[in-house]
């Protein structure tokens, strides 16, 4: 079940919200949402919700245990062991197995012979949650949780479970007790909900119209204009999917009184792949730097200590992504030329024009997202030569109008101008012309009609679709 589905959109959603306002209390609030999670939860992944469950039990267990203990460094381990080999097993095994075995055939070793593992939706994301739970709480950034019920809410709270954002302990912790559900709430919480549910089913799943064939060609048959065209739709559909779930989440929690910070601001107007990292996926940077790079001594043991943990932490960034080797690659492309910027090009850029530097910006994560959505290393590298080779393919059966319908196109073009920021100017436009206390109230009803509008156009796209690509599965 997705935020996109009619299931959710007009049965679980409605149902939730009804029974979290007649709830009253707090604590029966924080009640009614944890059962609905794992409802919510069970639907899609069934006997893996206890997976889930045992994963909650074991951090809300080691959190009690480390402000009890005498030697907390070592129930951090421990923890830290289980949860990552947790993700490790379910995620990354069969990768590990088909890695290594070349190398049980040159020692004359019997190859490792598994069964496919089943990754469980969402399992990378509850797992970090879980693990700064506990980082947390070791470092007394937040007290050990008493209650279970909150400890297992705040790991399988719905909006953030299966697509992020990737919520710290310590950054919600008094929200649970504390926070506030109104009227005003809900209403800004729900416009942003159908911001984003507009932004995932509008641009993102009609761009994926293009990508998911485009991708899927023979290399032989590609030609330079369709792969360009192939590349820029996935750059739109891959950040309006993103940030259109991350805005659907921030949205949900809202309406439920929670305050869940920023996951994406306009990464595609960077100016540096070091301002991309502070634009796109805020949760995951911040996630990996607070627990990762920091740790490993970030920028404080000089500069080749330096370029190593930046390097590492982009490794690691690309295979949270997904157990494959184009992952990988797409992770050292960003940690290469995070390196490369430090080494200078950065003060270069700061120092040029910044049409130039943020040409340079999207061309590098343009590139990059080849390697991301192709399947194989060779796939991804056939790919960027189709890119720069002329006259290659056969533009009589490949050519880029036979994928662009009206809707398509209406779609790409709002994602590509959203995407770099070029419609900011209409929108400040659009703010000015509402502001002042005389207005306020007209605004208000405007936003609440243009609200409504654009989920009954929503509404009737997802009513008549038969194509709804939920591209975190492999996350």
């Amino acid at each position: 079940m997705v935020f996109s589905s009619p299931v959710f959109l007009f049965q679980f959603l409605p149902l939730t919200l009804l029974l979290v306002w007649l709830a009253g209390r707090r604590a029966a609030q924080n009640t009614v949402l944890l059962l609905a999670s794992l409802c919510f939860y069970w639907w899609g992944e069934g006997v893996y919700t206890l997976l889930m469950l045992a994963v909650i039990l074991f951090d809300h267990l080691a959190g009690l245990a480390l402000e009890r203990t005498g030697s907390p460094r070592v129930v951090l381990a421990i923890a830290v062991v289980m949860n990552v080999g947790t993700l490790a097993w379910f995620k990354y095994i069969n990768f590990f197995a088909d890695a290594l075995a070349p190398a049980f055939s040159t020692l004359g070793l019997p190859p490792l012979l598994l069964d496919p593992v089943h990754l469980p939706v969402g399992v990378s994301f509850y797992v970090f949650h879980s693990l700064s739970y506990v980082i947390d709480v070791y470092r007394g950034q937040a007290k050990a949780q008493r209650s279970l019920g909150i400890t297992a809410l705040y790991i399988t709270l719905f909006p953030q479970l299966v697509a992020g954002p990737i919520i710290r302990y310590h950054d919600v912790a008094e929200q649970f007790t504390g926070r506030f559900m109104d009227v005003q709430n809900a209403s800004i919480g729900l416009r942003r909900f159908v911001v984003g549910l507009a932004k995932k089913v509008l641009v993102a799943d009609l761009c994926a119209r293009i990508v998911d064939p485009v991708f899927d060609l023979p290399v032989a048959q590609l030609t330079p204009s369709v792969a360009w065209l192939g590349l820029i739709a996935y750059a739109v559909q891959i950040y309006f999917d993103f940030s259109g779930y991350s805005d659907m989440a921030i949205g949900l929690g809202r309406i439920f009184g929670f305050r869940f910070l920023e996951n994406f601001d306009r990464p595609y107007a960077s100016a540096s792949l070091r301002e991309f990292w502070r634009r796109w996926h805020i949760s995951l940077t911040n996630f990996f730097r607070e627990y990762v790079y920091f740790p490993l001594g970030g920028n404080r043991q000089g500069p080749v200590r330096t370029y190593v943990n930046l390097v590492f932490v982009f490794l690691l960034t690309g295979l949270w992504h997904g157990a494959n080797w184009t992952f990988v690659v797409w992770g050292l492309i960003h940690g290469a030329f995070m390196v490369t910027e430090r080494l200078g090009l950065g003060a270069t850029l700061e120092r040029a024009p910044r049409l130039i530097a943020r040409g340079y910006t999207l061309l590098v994560v343009l590139l990059a997202w080849v390697f991301f959505r192709a399947e194989t290393i060779t796939g991804a590298w056939a790919y960027l030569c189709c890119l720069w080779t002329p006259g290659h393919g056969d533009p009589a059966l490949v050519y880029p109008a036979y994928y662009l319908t009206n809707d398509v196109v209406l779609a790409l073009l709002i994602g590509v101008l959203g995407g770099l920021g070029l419609m900011d100017p209409l929108l400040r436009w659009a703010r000015e012309r509402v502001h002042g206390p005389a207005r306020a109230g007209l605004a208000a009803y405007a936003w609440d009609f243009a609200t409504v509008a654009l989920f009954v156009l929503i509404a009737m796209n997802v009513a008549t679709r038969t194509y709804d690509p939920f591209i975190y599965f492999r996350f």
